[in-house]
This record gives C-alpha cells, structure tokens and sequence, in this order.
C-alpha cells in the first residue's frame, strides 16, 4: 500500500481554521442561528471584502464550499455540499437536534492564494442533552465495516494517520472514489473547536494509489490536547463516517493508547 500524505486545507502551518467567523475580509453571514430541531434547510452567504456576496469560488476537491456541521461535544458530524444560487446564497438541508453547534464552511474564494474555514455558532432549541467526550478510541464500528486508527498526533510535528478499512472481518481493497480521494479526514479540537481537514496527496486512477484498505493521512496537531478524528469513506456506493478520539502529546506517552471499539455518530 502506497503512502500518502495530506495537506491542511483552512489552516496555516499548524494554526487551526474555523475559529474565526471571518478572515482576510471574508464573513460567514447565516440567515438565521437560531433554529428549530430537525431536519432543515439553512441559508448562508460568505461577504467579500466588498461587502458583497462572493459568488465564485475555486473548486477543492471537487466542490466549491465543504460544510462540516457538528455540535459543540462533538457529536452529529455531517459533511454536505450546499447548493449557491446566482446572487450568491447557499442552501442545503441538515439534521440537527438541540444543543449548541458549529458550522464551518471550507472555501477558497476565487483569485485568493490560500483555502479557509470560517466558523459560526449557531443554536438548537430544546432540550439539550451533552454526551461526554469518548475516551481514547482507535476502532469505529459503522455497521458491518470497522475502522481502524494507527497513528499519532503531535503538536507542531507531522506524522502519519493511517486508518484502515474492514467488512465483517475481511479487509476492504475496493474503496470507491468520493469527491476525488479514498477518504476525508477533518480533526476538531475537543474545546474549542479549531478544526483541521487533510486528505491524502494519492488520487484514484492515479497509477499507485490502491483503494484500500488503508488510507494514510498527514497530520500535524496545533497543539496538545484531546481530538475527535472522522473519517468519511465510500463503499459499495454509500458514504460512511467513522469517528476516533485520540490525545496529542508533546512526547509519545510511555504506554500505548487503549483500544476501544465506538460507534459512529451521524
């Protein structure tokens, strides 16, 4: 299995993207963030430096904006593809229950040098329910497949995450494309949120990317602390999320991360 490493798409070096609701003059701007429990369609737009709705946009990694939405203890990732009609407003439906959320949008406007994740809070009435953080967990059962995280973060220094794929014993060596790459990784900083999103550098039909059953990534922590990893994976034509949690350290701790089985959340 060939090796392939990633890039950080809205972050510098190891600064995290997605804290800010605007950056170098671009807003996040929501219709409304306070909104009702379940499923929905929400409106946004991001404003230029102009003021204006940006309406072009550079495709990465095959669409124009990535919106990852996830609540506040990590639970209920999902990664859509809003739709922008011409005078810039992007629409897509979600499901949310109630609780606190954050919704980050993966742009790279058009004629700007470097992608961005801007970040905003949006609120969930009705009962609110947190679950705690799972501990350190390796292995992601999504129903008959498991995933499996082989790996360290560390703050400031790159290493590689590889997550290998498995159905009911036997691994996977037919991983289907999806929106150009084997796999999606986006790491979230338990606290606050910073958010990282890598993929690997191999793309399918490449010649030397094999499809499974590990996708290796390249990832650097910005600093130490707990991580919720999700792993979006395609195969036999439905998209699968598997999500980890793992510690950055500084050094590698002395005994080796536990082993423990938690079930995706969608």
């Amino acid at each position: 299995m060939k090796t392939t490493h990633g890039h950080h798409s809205g972050n510098h070096g190891t600064r995290p993207g997605g804290l800010s609701v605007s950056e170098d003059g671009y807003t996040l701007e929501f219709d409304a963030t306070i909104l009702p429990a379940g499923a929905q369609t929400v409106t946004f737009r991001v404003s230029g430096p102009d003021g204006r709705p940006v309406t072009a946009f550079t495709p990465e990694h095959e669409k124009e904006l990535h919106l990852i939405v996830v609540r506040r203890d990590t639970t209920g990732f999902q990664h859509v593809h809003p739709v922008m009609d011409h005078l810039g407003t992007w629409r897509v439906e979600v499901t949310l229950e109630p609780g606190d959320w954050r919704f980050f949008a993966d742009i790279r406007p058009a004629g700007h040098d470097d992608a961005m994740t801007l970040g905003i809070d949006v609120s969930v009435a009705g009962p609110y329910d947190p679950q705690p953080i799972p501990g350190d967990t390796r292995t992601s059962r999504v129903g008959e497949y498991t995933v499996t995280l082989d790996g360290d973060l560390a703050p400031g220094a790159a290493g590689d995450l590889t997550l290998g794929v498995s159905r009911n014993g036997r691994p996977v060596t037919d991983l289907q494309p999806y929106l150009g790459a084997y796999g999606h990784l986006v790491a979230l900083r338990v606290g606050d949120l910073g958010y990282l999103h890598v993929h690997p550098d191999g793309e399918p039909g490449d010649g030397v990317t094999e499809p499974g059953p590990g996708i290796t990534f390249m990832a650097a922590a910005p600093s130490g602390g707990t991580y919720r990893l999700y792993l979006d994976f395609q195969h036999d034509g439905v998209v699968r999320t598997a999500d980890f949690t793992v510690r950055a350290f500084t050094a590698r701790p002395d005994a080796a991360p536990g082993h423990a089985s938690h079930a995706a959340h969608h």
